[in-house]
């Protein structure tokens, strides 16, 4: 299953809170690539935060791996988890001709 993960940072924190967890953070969020579990990664333009598709069993699993994330175990970060379902509007290009066809 598709998850997009949106990074929440938490309110009040500094710079310097962040700094003494970032290598930990790249060294687990590379682990996670190199497995799979993070398909694509990168930073919102303006805010600056992690925005993450992850490949997941379901959204049970995903938060228990970003649950994982040094950034969250220190308190600094959450994430808001969105599950997604493939889209299916282009079936509505061909209801007429499914309909035409089961006729026959």
């Amino acid at each position: 299953m598709k998850i997009l993960a949106l990074e929440q940072e938490v309110p009040g924190k500094s710079t310097a809170d962040f700094a003494p967890h970032l290598r930990a953070e790249a060294t687990h969020v590379w682990k996670l690539y190199q497995r799979g579990i993070i398909r694509e990664l990168y930073f919102h333009e303006q805010d600056h935060t992690a925005v993450l598709m992850l490949e997941c069993a379901d959204v049970r699993e995903a938060s228990r791996v970003l649950s994982e994330f040094p950034l969250v175990e220190a308190g600094l970060i959450s994430f808001q988890i969105i599950p997604l379902t493939p889209y299916n509007g282009f079936s509505r290009l061909f209801a007429d001709d499914l309909e035409a066809s089961d006729e026959i």
